[in-house]
C-alpha cells in the first residue's frame, strides 16, 4: 500500500514536471542506457562518440551531469535525478540548442515514473545481474522492469551476449527496429564489424564500447568518427581508476554486485603477477542476498580480503561484513576493518613490490553514509593521502 502511495506521488510529480517544462524530450532524440553494470561508461562513451560527431548532446550520469555546456556534480547514491530535476535538465539543454540527451537510467527511476513523459529514440540495455532485491523482490521483477525501457524507445539496442536479456527481450522487439551488439555471439554490431581500438581494460569495457558502437550506428554517424571517440576516451571517474601503478598499483571501481566484481577483478588479475588485495564492503538497507556471491565473487580472484563498511546506514558493520564473509572459503586470507579509512590504511600498508591494491563499491561517490547522515569520502583522494604517508 505505501509503495503504491510512493507510485502515485511519484508519477503525479512526473506529470506536472512534463506539463511545467513544455514536454521537452519531445524536441530532443534522447538515449536512453539501462542495465545492472556498464550503465555509466555506456552513457558517456555514447555523448563522447556524439561529440566528436560535432553533434550538440548533453547528459545525465550517475557520476556527472553536463547539460547545456555546464557541469554538475551527481557523485551520491541515486543514477537517476528525479523527475521535476530530469525534465527541468531536458529543458536547459533544448533551450541551449542541444539535438541530443544520453540519459543513465536506473531500475527505481523505471519503477519509480522518473522517466515517465520522456520519449526515448533509442533504448539501450547492458545487462541484468543480480541486484536491487531488496526493491524488486525478485529477480523476474527487476528484469521486466529494465527491459520496460526497450518498450519506451522507438529503437532497441541489446547485448545479444546476454542471454536471459535478450530471449526475454525477443517479443519486445517484433515490431519495432533493434541492433545487437556483442562479442562471442552472432550480432549486428561485433569486433570484426565494428573494429575498435579503447584504453579502458576488461572484457566489460569492450561490451560498453559496442554498446555505444551500436547506437551511433543506430544514429548514422561514421565508423571512423565513433572509433576515433573510443579510442580516445581515457575512462569515467571511479571506473577502474588508476590511482598508483609503482611500486604497487592501486584501482578504485564502483563494482557493488556479484557480477560488477567479477568483471572488475577478472581484469585485476590480469594486471599484476602478484597479490591480488581486494578491499569492499555492501551497502546497508539494501539487497542482502546478494552479499554471500559479493564474498564468493571476491574469493575467486583476490589472495587478500579486506571487508570494511560501505553506507551502513543503519544495519551494523559486523553483521554485513558476517554476511559477505560467509560465501568466503576459511582457508582465504581474511580481514576485517569495520572503519573504511582503517581498511585502505592496512591494505596499502601490506601491498609490496607488484602486488595490486582494488578497493570496490564506492568508485566516484563523494560521501559515506554512517547511520543517517551523509560524510565526505572519496576512496581515491583517501589513498592518496595515504599513500603519501607510507
Amino acid at each position: 500500500m505505501l509503495r503504491s502511495l510512493k507510485g502515485l506521488y511519484h508519477l503525479l510529480v512526473a506529470i506536472l514536471a512534463n506539463i511545467w517544462f513544455g514536454f521537452p524530450s519531445r524536441k530532443l532524440m534522447v538515449i536512453g542506457v539501462t542495465g545492472t553494470d556498464g550503465k555509466t561508461t555506456t552513457t558517456t562513451l555514447i555523448y563522447e562518440i556524439l561529440k566528436k560527431a560535432s553533434l550538440k548532446a548533453s547528459k545525465i550520469t550517475s557520476v556527472h551531469a553536463t547539460i547545456a555546456g555546464r557541469d554538475y556534480d551527481t557523485g551520491f547514491h541515486v543514477t537517476t535525478p528525479s523527475a521535476w530535476w530530469v525534465q527541468k535538465y531536458l529543458r536547459e539543454a533544448v533551450n541551449h540548442g542541444d539535438t541530443h540527451m544520453v540519459l543513465e537510467v536506473s531500475s527505481h527511476a523505471l519503477s519509480q515514473y522518473r522517466v515517465f513523459g520522456v520519449r526515448f529514440a533509442v533504448s539501450v540495455i547492458t545487462n541484468v545481474t543480480h541486484e536491487h532485491l531488496d526493491w524488486h523482490i525478485t529477480y523476474e521483477n527487476y528484469l521486466k522492469t529494465k527491459l520496460s525501457l526497450l518498450k519506451q524507445g522507438k529503437i532497441a539496442v541489446v547485448n545479444r551476449d546476454e542471454a536471459d536479456v535478450y530471449m526475454a527481450s525477443i517479443p519486445l522487439l517484433t515490431k519495432k527496429r533493434y541492433v545487437t551488439y556483442g562479442i562471442r555471439r552472432d550480432s549486428m554490431v561485433n569486433p570484426k564489424t565494428f573494429p575498435f581500438k579503447t584504453k579502458l581494460p576488461g572484457e566489460f569495457n569492450r561490451y560498453n564500447a559496442l554498446g555505444a558502437l551500436a547506437v551511433s550506428d543506430v544514429l548514422g554517424i561514421d565508423h571512423a568518427t565513433a572509433a576515433q571517440a573510443i579510442a580516445q576516451f581515457p575512462g569515467v571517474v571511479g571506473r577502474m581508476e588508476m590511482v598508483q601503478e609503482k611500486p604497487f598499483r592501486v584501482i578504485v571501481d564502483f563494482a557493488h554486485t556479484p557480477n560488477a566484481i567479477i568483471s572488475a577483478l577478472s581484469t585485476a588479475r590480469k594486471m599484476t603477477k602478484k597479490r591480488l588485495i581486494h578491499v569492499f564492503g555492501s551497502a546497508g538497507l539494501r539487497d542482502s542476498s546478494k552479499r554471500p556471491l559479493m564474498g564468493k565473487a571476491s574469493a575467486e580472484y583476490s589472495d587478500v580480503i579486506v571487508l570494511t563498511e560501505e553506507d551502513y546506514r543503519t544495519e551494523q558493520v559486523e553483521k554485513i561484513m558476517d554476511a559477505i564473509a560467509s560465501g568466503i572459503p576459511p582457508e582465504k586470507e581474511l580481514h576485517r576493518y569495520p572503519n573504511r579509512k582503517d581498511a585502505l590504511m592496512f591494505a596499502l600498508s601490506q601491498a609490496k613490490q607488484g602486488d595490486l591494491v582494488i578497493v570496490t563499491g564506492k568508485g566516484h561517490e563523494k560521501s559515506l553514509c554512517r547511520g543517517t547522515k551523509e560524510f565526505p569520502w572519496s576512496d581515491a583522494d583517501e589513498m592518496r593521502k595515504i599513500l603519501k604517508r607510507l
